[in-house]
């Protein structure tokens, strides 16, 4: 059976993509290497769900410990609008290093899954990485089986996220919010 590394972003996500490469002959290896989630208590209800799921379904896990809060900050704190392809490009770079280092047959990701994440960045950095580190890039669009993995996982009891992950997609959230309660003259003392 062929082994690929597979970057998790979380358990949720990784359902569908995980069932769908198996039916491919092809074993996945989940990854977690995540420094943009914030904050602590978010990055680490992830984790730990990704943790609890990996041995029910016997899939090996590895994690890098890895809560990089100053320095996602100090990487997109200029250009914050354009953030997610320093976050792809971080996350990426380091599962292809890894699994290059460890003479995985590929790598993907499991934000492939994710309507809301920019696929086409996303190609382009898995196949920039993978010329770089010289492991092939193994793409896939997950998305049709999104609405799928994401009813499986609350089935399954997994703590569901609201945002993307890092603290701006968690303003980006509340944006209209926000925008309602100037509207309005709401302010918080």
């Amino acid at each position: 059976m062929k082994k690929t590394l597979l970057h998790c972003c979380c358990a949720p996500c990784s359902v569908y993509c995980i069932e769908s490469l198996r039916n491919e002959g092809i074993e996945p290896v989940a990854y977690w290497f995540n420094p943009n989630i914030h904050p602590y208590q978010e990055y680490k209800a992830r984790r730990d769900t990704l943790m609890a799921y990996a041995p029910t379904i016997e899939m090996e896990l590895i994690v890098e410990e890895n809560y990089g809060l100053r320095d996602f900050v100090r990487a997109v704190a200029d250009d914050i609008d354009h953030r997610c392809a320093y976050c792809y490009r971080t996350r990426l770079e380091e599962t292809a290093r890894y699994a290059a280092e460890h003479g995985y047959e590929s790598f993907s990701t499991t934000l492939l899954i994710s309507p809301y994440q920019n696929h086409e960045c996303l190609r382009q950095t898995g196949e920039e990485m993978a010329a770089q580190y010289g492991v092939p890039f193994l793409y896939r669009d997950f998305r049709p089986g999104f609405r799928a993995g994401q009813q499986k996982a609350r089935e399954l009891g997994f703590y569901m996220q609201k945002y993307c992950g890092c603290v701006f997609s968690e303003e980006h959230r509340y944006a209209k919010q926000i925008l309602r309660d100037k509207e309005h003259g709401q302010q918080v003392k």
